[in-house]
């Protein structure tokens, strides 16, 4: 049974109404909309902690999905469920594949960040205090290329970049 009939309270019923509606009226190829389910039914998935059911319906959108931007989001998607499973390494994997394709991901900058300043904590407490410095160091870059981007988003990083001495300016143009 396809996700779409499985959603049971109101909000999910009415995103897929609306979602189905706009599908149909998008000037889109039907390759382009068959992607698309896809990857709404993966979002659904994700939002349930069905995670296989949401990589199975990620998987399906890439083998579609044409347009780079889009791609990228479904990528920056399944890196989320990698992540949340500490499975790091395929995580930063996706990360990375999602920012080649679209550059301005600040999310993903963000949570490439996140990934290498949790890889400079466990190493400090294994007592690899150069490997943690220079773990928290790329996070710093990962970090401040995702501020310049979006200023007004990540402010614990970027408070966590000044109190380190790791930020020397305030303001990012």
């Amino acid at each position: 049974m396809p996700r779409t009939q499985k959603n049971d309270n109101f909000v999910d019923k009415s995103f897929t109404v609306m979602a189905d509606i706009i599908l149909k009226m998008l000037p889109t190829n039907k390759k382009a909309k068959e992607a698309f389910v896809y990857y709404r039914d993966g979002m659904s998935a994700q939002a349930e902690g069905e995670y296989a059911e949401a990589l199975d319906n990620y998987k399906q959108a890439l083998e579609l999905e044409e347009d780079s931007n889009d791609r990228s989001y479904i990528l920056y998607n399944m890196g989320l469920i990698y992540a949340s499973n500490g499975d790091h390494e395929t995580a930063l994997d996706l990360y990375h594949q999602a920012l080649d394709l679209n550059p301005r991901s600040s999310s993903a900058l963000n949570n490439i960040a996140c990934i290498y300043h949790y890889k400079g904590e466990k190493a400090k407490e294994e007592g690899d205090q150069d490997g943690g410095e220079a773990l928290f160091d790329v996070a710093a870059d990962y970090w401040i290329r995702a501020v310049r981007l979006a200023p007004n988003n990540y402010i614990e990083a970027q408070n966590w970049l000044k109190t380190t001495g790791r930020l020397q300016v305030d303001i990012f143009f």
